[in-house]
C-alpha cells in the first residue's frame, strides 16, 4: 500500500450561501501556471468562487488515492475474473494509478462514488461516502471492486458520465483490432497493448503463446459502453454493456435530457462521432445508431461544418451479444483486398481510411447488423460517414443554449487539408492543423426523421489552443526577454502551447445555471503541467482553476449542481509522473492517482 503524502494547496473550505436559481455571474479565483520545481510537484486548486458578487472559499479535497486502504479493501487494486488480485511480473499486486471518471451517485439516503481505472484489465470501485450536512465535505467510508465477470471483464475504461436516471456510464477505449488478432502468425504480430488483458483470465502474458492468448481474448468482447447502477443503499451494483450502441474506441457516452439520445465520442486517429437514439426513454439496449458526416462550411482555424447523420441501422443489445458470444472473426464479416499501387480498390470493394489506415473491404452477405455494431467505425466509413477526426474526447451539454460541446485534443492528421492519413478516404475535413486542439460547439434541435429533439445540426470551433510560435521561441532564448512575456524563458522551453490557453483539451463539463464551460487537459509537451480551465462563453475568457504534478492527466471534471444542497466539481489526477518527466519522481507514493473534488459550494441551482 502506498504511504500517503499530501502535496496540496487550497484545501480548506468555508462556504458561504449560494442560493439563487441561476447565477448571473460566476468567477473562480485563478491559479498560477507552475513555474518552479516545487510548484510542478503540487496539486493546486482555485481557493474561492464568487457567485453574483458573493465570494466563497473553496478548495480541493481528496476522497482517495491509489493504494489507500478504505474499509479493509485496497482502492484501485486490479482483480481477475475470480475476484483475486492481478499480479505484476515482479509478484506484486497491480494497483492502478490510472484513475479516470469518478461519479457521485445519491441512492436513497446514501451517497456513493464509482471510480474507474484506465487499465488492462480495467477496474471500477464503488465507494460509500459520508457527507457533512453543515459543510458539505465528503469522506470515503468503504470501497470494493465491481465484478465484471458476467460480461467478460472490463477493458480500458476512459471517461464517463452520469445518466439522467443516476447510474455510472463508463466506456471501453481503443477497441482491439479484430483483423490484427485474426491475421497474426505469431504473438509478436499483435500489439502488445492487448497482452495485459490475459491476466484477467489467469494467463501470464510473459509466458503465453499465441494460441493461449486467442483462447481467452475475444476482441469483439471489448469496445463497448458500460453502465453500473448502484441498486440499493447496501451498495450492490448491476453491470451491463450496451451492445446496441456500437463498438469503437469509446471515450465516453453522454445521454441527453430526453433519456434516449446519446452522443458517443471515438478516441484515436481517423475516427468518427456517433449518435444513438433509443426506442424508449431510459433504454440504451434497443435503438438506432448514426454516424456524423462533416459537410465543411469553413476551413478557417479549426473549421466549421453542417452536420449530416448517416443511418447505421437499428439493433438490440440482445441480438448483438448473441453475435459476440459466437466469437466471429473479422473475415466472417468482411472480405478484404489489398489496395492497388495507385491506391484504388478492386471492383466490388469499398476504399475506406480509418484507424488502421486505408483498407479495401466488401461486406459479406447478411452481415450488415454484425458490421454496424462490431465494426462500427469501418462500417460507418463504408456508408459514407466521416472518419477523419483525431483524438475526439469529452462531451457535455448546455440545455439553456441547446449547445453540445465536443473536445478534439489534436486538430491534426486526418483533419488536416491534404493529409496523408486521408489516402483512400473522402477527405471531408480540410482545416488548419493545430496540435494544441480545440473545443467545438454543436447546435442541437429537433429532427422528426430521426425522432429526437437533440440532433446536432452544425459543428464549429469554439475555443482553440495556441501553438508557441517561432517568434515566441526566439524571444524565450533572448537574454533580454521581458520576464512578463507569457512565453519567456523556461515557459517556452517546456511548453509547446501558450500557457495562457488550453493545450490538448480532454474531458469537459458544463456548470449548469451559468455560462461556464470547464475544460480539462490531457497534454504531454503542450503544457508540462496539465490544467483545468473555466471558460466564459460570453467573454471568451479562460481562467486556470486547477494544476497537476509532472506527468499527470486531468480526468473526470464533472459538475454536480445539487447533492443535498451542495455543489461539487469532481477533479481527478491520473498517473502523476507517468506520462512525462518520469525521472522527476522522488518517492513511489507520489505516483498514486488522486480522486477528489473542488468545492464544496452551496447549491444555487
Amino acid at each position: 500500500m502506498f504511504a500517503r503524502k499530501l502535496v496540496l494547496l487550497a484545501t480548506t473550505a468555508v462556504v458561504g450561501s449560494l442560493t439563487a436559481a441561476h447565477a448571473d455571474s460566476i468567477e473562480f479565483s485563478p491559479v498560477p501556471f507552475p513555474d518552479t520545481d516545487a510548484a510542478k510537484r503540487q496539486v493546486v486548486a482555485t481557493d474561492s468562487v464568487t457567485v453574483d458578487g458573493t465570494q466563497n472559499a473553496i478548495g480541493y479535497h481528496i476522497l482517495a488515492r491509489s493504494g489507500d486502504e478504505i474499509g479493509g479493501n485496497i482502492f484501485a487494486e486490479l482483480t481477475d475474473e475470480n475476484g483475486k488480485p492481478v499480479m505484476n511480473t515482479d509478484g506484486s499486486t497491480h494497483v492502478s494509478a490510472d484513475a479516470d471518471f469518478s461519479s457521485l451517485l445519491p441512492v436513497g439516503d446514501k451517497l456513493f462514488s464509482i471510480s474507474h481505472f484506465e487499465s488492462r484489465p480495467g477496474a471500477m470501485y464503488v465507494s460509500e461516502l459520508s457527507q457533512d450536512p453543515d459543510t458539505g465535505l465528503l469522506t470515503a467510508v468503504s470501497t470494493r471492486p465491481v465484478d465484471f465477470s458476467s460480461v467478460g471483464g472490463l477493458w480500458v475504461p476512459c471517461a464517463g458520465s452520469v445518466t439522467p436516471w443516476g447510474s455510472h456510464l463508463g466506456s471501453e477505449e481503443y477497441e482491439p483490432d479484430a483483423r490484427e488478432v485474426q491475421d497474426a502468425a505469431a504473438l509478436e504480430d499483435i500489439d502488445d497493448y492487448f497482452y495485459p488483458m490475459a491476466r484477467y483470465f489467469g494467463v501470464d502474458p510473459s509466458k503465453m503463446t499465441l494460441d493461449e492468448f486467442r483462447a481467452v481474448f475475444n476482441p469483439y468482447a471489448y469496445g463497448w459502453l458500460t453502465e453500473v447502477a448502484v441498486t440499493n443503499e447496501a451498495g450492490d451494483t448491476a453491470v451491463s454493456k450496451h451492445y446496441a450502441m456500437g463498438r469503437l474506441a469509446h471515450e465516453l457516452g453522454y445521454v441527453m435530457p430526453d433519456g434516449k439520445t446519446a452522443y458517443l465520442s471515438d478516441d484515436g486517429t481517423n475516427v468518427g462521432l456517433f449518435m444513438y437514439v433509443g426506442d424508449a426513454e431510459g433504454n440504451l439496449d434497443s435503438g438506432s445508431l448514426y454516424a456524423l458526416k462533416w459537410n465543411q462550411t469553413s476551413g478557417e482555424g479549426a473549421g466549421a461544418a453542417d452536420v449530416e447523420w448517416v443511418d447505421l441501422g437499428h439493433a438490440t443489445s440482445e441480438e448483438i451479444k448473441t453475435i459476440v458470444d459466437e466469437k466471429p472473426s473479422f473475415s466472417d464479416i468482411f472480405e478484404a483486398a489489398a489496395p492497388g499501387e495507385d491506391g484504388s480498390c478492386a471492383e466490388g470493394f469499398t476504399s475506406i481510411n480509418t484507424s488502421p489506415g486505408q483498407e479495401c473491404l466488401k461486406l459479406k452477405d447478411g452481415m450488415e447488423l454484425a458490421a454496424s455494431r462490431l465494426e462500427t467505425r469501418r462500417y460507418a466509413a463504408m456508408k459514407g460517414a466521416t472518419t477523419e477526426l483525431r483524438k475526439e474526447e469529452g462531451i457535455t451539454f448546455d440545455p439553456a443554449s441547446s449547445t453540445l460541446f465536443v473536445a478534439i485534443s489534436e486538430v491534426e492528421k486526418g483533419m488536416g487539408a491534404g493529409s496523408k492519413n486521408d489516402i483512400g478516404g473522402p477527405d471531408h475535413i480540410q482545416v488548419a492543423e493545430n496540435p494544441c486542439g480545440a473545443v467545438y460547439g454543436l447546435d442541437v434541435s429537433s429532427d422528426e426523421n430521426i425522432g429526437s429533439d437533440y440532433v446536432a445540426k452544425t459543428m464549429k470551433a469554439l475555443v482553440e489552443g495556441k501553438p508557441v510560435s517561432e517568434a515566441d521561441m526566439s524571444a524565450a532564448s533572448d537574454p533580454s526577454c521581458d520576464p512578463s512575456h507569457s512565453m519567456c524563458g523556461a515557459a517556452a522551453e517546456a511548453n509547446t502551447c501558450d500557457i495562457n490557453g488550453i493545450a490538448n483539451p480532454d474531458n469537459v463539463t458544463f456548470i449548469t445555471g451559468t455560462r461556464t464551460l470547464v475544460i480539462g487537459e490531457d497534454t504531454g509537451d503542450g503544457h508540462q503541467n496539465d490544467a483545468i480551465w473555466a471558460y466564459n462563453l460570453d467573454s471568451g475568457e479562460l481562467t486556470r482553476i486547477f494544476t497537476t504534478p509532472y506527468g499527470s492527466e486531468t480526468t473526470s471534471p464533472y459538475f454536480y449542481p445539487d447533492i443535498n444542497g451542495w455543489s461539487y466539481l469532481m477533479a481527478v489526477v491520473q498517473h502523476p509522473y507517468g506520462e512525462s518527466d518520469e525521472d522527476k519522481l522522488a518517492e513511489p507514493s507520489d505516483a498514486a492517482a488522486y480522486v477528489g473534488y473542488i468545492g464544496p459550494m452551496k447549491a444555487w441551482q
